[in-house]
């Protein structure tokens, strides 16, 4: 199985449609900041789509949270600004196993990371719009899960 994972695309969608044509995948996870692009998001997608609401995303139907069940994997779904993800990754982190989960996924720094520890992975996929990290190239991730169920992440850019 193969899952997308994007973030903060600001309603500047082209490097999403980029993404989803250079893959095709099984799913696609968005952790917010979509301004406005729920359907286009969506529709533009063979497969299902999840999305929350980031702090960009004013009169949305859009859930802040979402919880995922993906394999043998329990999924956490935020943006991530209420957890001060710009500090670090510890309050999400503790949230995320607080709720049980395996993985949480998480936008809003724009800086992709994946940080995989005993208790929880973390995965930032960075923006596809407006990336912050060294050399500011547009990032998402990829997520497989193989035929064992072993899940692996892979930080992309365009």
């Amino acid at each position: 199985m193969k899952i997308i994972v994007v973030s903060d695309t600001h309603g500047r969608n082209e490097n999403y449609f980029k993404v989803l044509e250079l893959h095709n995948p099984d799913m696609v996870i968005h952790c917010g900041d979509v301004e406005n692009s729920e359907y286009a998001l969506e529709s533009a997608a063979e497969c299902p789509v999840y999305m929350v609401r980031g702090n960009n995303d004013f009169f949305t139907e859009l859930p802040a949270e979402l919880e995922l069940q993906i394999g043998k994997y329990k999924c956490f779904v935020t943006h991530g600004h209420n957890y001060y993800v710009s500090m670090s990754a510890k309050h999400i982190k503790r949230e995320a196993i607080d709720r049980g989960a395996d993985i949480v996924f998480y936008g809003h720094t724009h800086k992709p990371v994946v940080d995989m520890d005993d208790d929880v992975i973390a995965v930032n996929p960075g923006s596809l719009s407006y990336p912050r990290q060294d050399g500011r190239r547009p990032s998402y991730v990829i997520m497989e899960i193989d035929k064992e169920e072993k899940v692996h992440f892979t930080i992309a850019y365009l």
